[in-house]
């Protein structure tokens, strides 16, 4: 991928049901270089965890385009942005989403098994070690800590080396001082890994330790003090396949 490793571009997101129409996000306009931090902050509903899920083409916007390099995400289809995502992407979400029927060991392998990794069980086993877990290798979720399963989240993120970590409330679900264990984990695999980091949280102290911080009001980027924004006036929503 090229330096400027994502680029949102107009984005602009509306659903329509009985009440009428509501929109979600409003011409957010901005990119992301290689290597970056960028920290998305806002109060709940702001809109924060619709545009990562946007960014990752988890959900689609109703106008506007998210580029990965040079590639347009929303041009490609669905099994082709799965792909790109493979590739690409790591993901680190507030409620873990590990599989409960596969060890601690067998999720992290499982994104490398996808992509036929003959070293998946070695790499899978080498960075449970480096988040601290080399004894948990063969522990169910369900008998794991809050901590040590987005510590597994963690190794089975970075396992791929993916050039961007989308991670959205990581630390939600957790106690402080585990939180500060897991973000303290999250920046130095990053540093490592050299890795583009996009974070969506509520902790403006977590905010504060990434290079840049983008805060989302009602939709918009939130504009200086005494600027407003207008009313949305937006395109007309379209499909996109």
């Amino acid at each position: 991928m090229s330096d400027g490793v994502i680029s949102v571009e107009h984005l602009y997101k509306s659903v329509t049901d009985s009440s009428g129409s509501l929109h979600i996000l409003s011409d957010i306009d901005f990119s992301v270089q290689k290597r970056e931090t960028l920290a998305i902050v806002g109060a709940s509903g702001s809109g924060k965890s619709t545009l990562l899920s946007i960014m990752a083409g988890l959900d689609t916007p109703s106008s506007g385009t998210v580029r990965l390099a040079t590639t347009d995400l929303f041009a490609l289809s669905e099994d082709a942005r799965a792909e790109m995502r493979a590739k690409n992407m790591g993901f680190v979400f507030q409620g873990f989403q590990l599989l409960g029927h596969l060890t601690a060991l067998e999720n992290v392998m499982l994104p490398l098994e996808l992509t036929n990794r003959r070293d998946a069980r070695q790499s899978a086993t080498d960075i449970l070690a480096r988040v601290g877990l080399s004894q948990r290798l063969k522990h169910y979720p369900r008998v794991l800590s809050g901590g040590e399963r987005q510590r597994v989240a963690l190794a089975r993120a970075f396992v791929v080396q993916p050039a961007m970590l989308l991670a959205d409330e990581p630390t939600g679900s957790l106690d402080f001082a585990t939180g500060q264990t897991v973000m303290d984990l999250v920046f130095s695999l990053n540093r490592e890994c050299d890795t583009t980091l996009v974070l969506v949280t509520h902790d403006h102290a977590i905010a504060a330790r990434c290079e840049r911080c983008i805060t989302l009001e009602g939709g918009w980027v939130a504009k200086p003090s005494g600027q407003t924004h207008p009313r949305f006036s937006g395109p007309p929503v379209r499909d996109i396949t």
